[in-house]
């Protein structure tokens, strides 16, 4: 993951492409950022790609979230601009899980964790997250699965 982002840059970069390589920048700031913060917890190696992921989906969730702000603020321009980072930094995301295809999954896995009450949802989160990190939205999960404990 890591290699075809510093591809990506350098292919914005010869192509000259401003915008895609200064989002491709704060990608690769984002990864360095939670690199060194992974050395001081003495793993050597660098953040996994799942982490990139996770960094990758929180980066399009704040582009959403200030989409939102510069819209309400009457900054279309800025607006635009969000949407378009945004755009670039799913692109690296794998393809997202429709609402069906949750729910189908998170009842598969509370009926094979054997889960009951609210009390086993953790279980159950941790599975689907190693399972289907940077596939799934968490939070319409957590929604899902315990919508089927409740029951």
């Amino acid at each position: 993951m890591r290699e075809e982002l510093n591809e990506a840059l350098k292919t914005a970069l010869k192509a000259k492409d401003r915008r895609r390589l200064a989002t491709l920048r704060l990608i690769l700031a984002a990864i360095k950022d939670r690199d060194i913060a992974a050395r001081s917890e003495d793993r050597t190696g660098g953040v996994s790609d799942e982490e990139i992921l996770s960094i990758l989906q929180k980066m399009s969730k704040q582009r959403d979230e200030s989409v939102r702000l510069y819209e309400e603020a009457g900054r279309l321009d800025l607006a635009e601009q969000e949407r378009e980072e945004k755009e670039i930094v799913e692109s690296y995301l794998p393809a997202q899980m429709s609402g069906d295809e949750i729910r189908t999954v998170c009842e598969g896995v509370v009926t094979e964790m054997e889960a009951a009450t609210l009390k086993d949802m953790g279980k159950c989160m941790t599975a689907l997250k190693e399972r289907y990190a940077g596939k799934m939205d968490f939070s319409k999960a957590s929604a899902v699965v315990r919508e089927r404990l409740q029951q």
